[in-house]
């Protein structure tokens, strides 16, 4: 359970936070849909909003569909998951599982997507929103300035 792990995950977020120049916030990636992304996930962005207020928070949260799985309990993790991000993120991105299907179908020919193909899209939608943040360049911005761009 999220509730046992997390003064071991704490510790490492804090090791890592500690070895950093000029730490300028944390960006986390989850699934609101199952028990891990969302409890876990949500526990983990509270708990780091009280060790480091002043620090950015951006989460890139995957909305569960009911096309790409019939869990049950998805639609009620989301609503509960969400109310924490609302209260402790400074910035959401919402990437919707549909969507993500959706495109995989229609524009990349998949007829049938599976996790890889719908995980290496979200990978590659992070990868080109964070660019600005990873090279040099007339582009270049921090975390605030992301932020506030937005």
């Amino acid at each position: 359970e999220g509730a046992e792990l997390i003064d071991a995950v704490l510790d490492v977020v804090r090791k890592e936070a500690e070895g950093c120049d000029c730490l300028q916030g944390f960006t986390l990636s989850h699934s609101l849909g199952g028990g891990t992304g969302s409890g876990m996930g949500t526990l983990l962005i509270s708990k780091i909003r009280e060790e480091y207020p002043d620090r950015v928070m951006c989460s890139y949260s995957v909305f569960p569909s009911p096309k790409v799985s019939d869990t049950v309990v998805e639609p009620y993790n989301c609503v509960l998951s969400t109310h924490t991000l609302l209260e402790h993120t400074d910035v959401t991105f919402m990437v919707d599982n549909e969507a993500l299907y959706d495109i995989c179908r229609r524009n990349l020919d998949i007829e049938r997507p599976t996790y890889t193909n719908l995980n290496r899209l979200t990978a590659q939608i992070i990868s080109s929103m964070t660019a600005s943040l990873r090279f040099d360049g007339a582009l270049n911005v921090d975390l605030t300035e992301f932020q506030t761009n937005l």
